[in-house]
C-alpha cells in the first residue's frame, strides 16, 4: 500500500506532468517525485521536451545520492529501451532505489517492460497510485496509442443558442477576452491546430499561441479540399509556425509552398478529405494531438468519422437566433444515433461558460 508520503509525491509527479503538454511528442509527459529513505522529497523532474531527458533522470539528477534506498513515484511506467535517451528502468536501479511507484502502465510495445525489469533486479514496485488522474493529464498521448492516431479536441465557440456566428457571418467576437485567452492554453499543450477551409476564407487566422511564454508553437493545419481558400500572403502561412494545407489528390496547388502540402484521398461520402487518412498522416509526422477549431462542416466530418475524443464548448450569455450552427452534418439521422457526451467540467471563464464533454461509449448490442 502507497503511504501518504508518496501519495503526495504521486500528486505532485502529475503536476510536474502537465508542464510538457504540447513540447513532448512524440513522446509522452511525464512527471517524477524521487523520496529519500526516509520519505522527504530529495528530487523532482519531468519531461520537457522530445529527445531530453526523462522525467526520472531530472529528478535523479536532483536527488543525487540521496535516491539510494528511497522511493521513486512516476506517473508513467519507467519505459526498457533504448531510443534518444537510455532506459529509465534501468537508471533507477543503478541509482540504488529500492521502490518503485508508478501511476499507468506503459502501452507502447517499444518501451513496456520496465515494471519486470525493476522487479528482476529486486526493486520493490508498485502500480496505480492515482492512476484516473495521471491518466487524464496524459489522455492525448495514451488515446494516441491505443488508437492508432491523433487524440482529437474539438473546441467551439458559440451563443446560449448553438450559433457560432451571426446571420450575416460575422462572428467576431461571440466569447470573451478570457476565454479567447483560454484557447490559447488549448493550443499551446496540442501538438496540430486543425481549421477547415470556411475558416481560413472567413477569418484569415493565423493559428499560432499567444500569450504563452515558452510555448511550443503547434503544427497549423487547414483541410482546403480543393486548394482554393489559403492564398498566397494568407497569414497561415507567415513564418510563426511550421503549417500543412491538405489538399485533394489532383487538386491544383502550384500557388501553395511545396513543403506546405499534403494530398490525401477524397472522403468516400460527403464532402471534403477522407478524416482517417488525415490523421494517419498527422500521426505519421509525429502528431499525437490535435485541436480542432473549425469550423461547422469540418467538425461534422470529424464527428461523422469517430474521430473526436473531447468536446470543449465555450458558451457565451449571448442570443442570435439565425446564423450557422456549431455543428453542420454528422451523419446523424434520427436521435437514437446521436452522439451521447459525459459532461466532465463546466467552469466559468469571465463571463463565459466552458464545458467539456467525452463520448460515452457504445454500449454492445446497441
Amino acid at each position: 500500500m502507497a503511504t501518504a508520503a508518496e501519495t503526495t509525491a504521486m500528486r505532485r509527479a502529475i503536476t510536474l506532468a502537465a508542464r510538457g503538454l504540447g513540447a513532448t511528442s512524440p513522446n509522452p509527459v511525464v512527471g517524477c517525485v524521487v523520496l529519500d529513505a526516509a520519505g522527504e522529497q530529495a528530487g523532482e523532474g519531468f519531461h520537457q521536451r522530445a529527445g531530453g531527458p526523462h522525467a526520472e533522470i531530472h529528478a535523479l539528477r536532483e536527488a543525487g545520492g540521496r535516491a539510494r534506498g528511497g522511493t521513486a513515484c512516476v506517473t508513467l511506467e519507467p519505459c526498457n529501451h533504448t531510443g534518444r535517451t537510455g532506459p529509465c528502468a534501468q537508471a533507477l536501479v543503478e541509482a540504488g532505489v529500492r521502490r518503485v511507484v508508478y501511476a499507468v502502465g506503459d502501452p507502447n510495445p517499444q518501451a513496456e517492460g520496465g515494471a519486470d525489469t525493476l522487479v528482476a533486479a529486486g526493486v520493490q514496485v508498485e502500480r496505480g497510485l492515482l492512476a484516473d488522474e495521471a491518466e487524464t493529464v496524459n489522455t492525448a498521448w495514451l488515446t494516441s496509442v491505443r488508437l492508432g492516431r491523433p487524440y482529437v479536441l474539438w473546441k467551439y465557440a458559440a451563443t446560449l443558442d448553438g450559433r457560432v456566428a451571426a446571420a450575416d457571418s460575422t462572428s467576431r467576437w461571440i466569447t470573451s477576452p478570457e476565454s479567447r485567452a483560454d484557447v490559447h492554453r488549448l493550443r499551446a499543450e496540442a501538438d496540430a491546430v486543425v481549421v477547415g477551409s470556411g475558416t481560413a476564407r472567413s477569418d484569415d487566422p493565423q493559428l499560432g499561441v499567444r500569450g504563452i511564454e515558452g510555448a511550443t508553437q503547434p503544427l497549423r493545419v487547414v483541410v482546403d479540399t480543393g486548394a482554393t481558400a489559403v492564398r498566397p500572403g494568407a497569414r497561415v502561412l507567415d513564418g510563426t509556425a511550421p503549417t500543412l494545407v491538405a489538399v485533394a489528390d489532383g487538386a491544383e496547388a502550384g500557388h501553395l509552398p511545396a513543403g506546405a502540402v499534403l494530398r490525401l484521398p477524397r472522403a468516400a461520402a460527403g464532402p471534403g478529405l477522407d478524416i482517417q487518412a488525415l490523421l494517419a498522416a498527422l500521426h505519421g509526422r509525429g502528431i499525437r494531438s490535435v485541436l480542432l477549431e473549425g469550423g461547422p462542416v469540418l467538425a461534422g466530418s470529424f464527428v461523422a468519422a469517430g474521430a473526436v475524443d473531447t468536446v470543449v464548448g465555450y458558451l457565451a450569455p449571448v442570443l442570435l437566433g439565425a446564423g450557422p450552427a456549431a455543428l453542420a452534418d454528422a451523419g446523424i439521422s434520427t436521435i437514437s444515433q446521436a452522439l451521447r457526451l459525459d459532461v466532465t467540467e463546466t467552469v466559468r471563464i469571465g463571463p463565459d461558460l466552458r464545458i467539456t464533454a467525452v463520448p460515452v461509449p457504445a454500449r454492445k448490442g446497441n
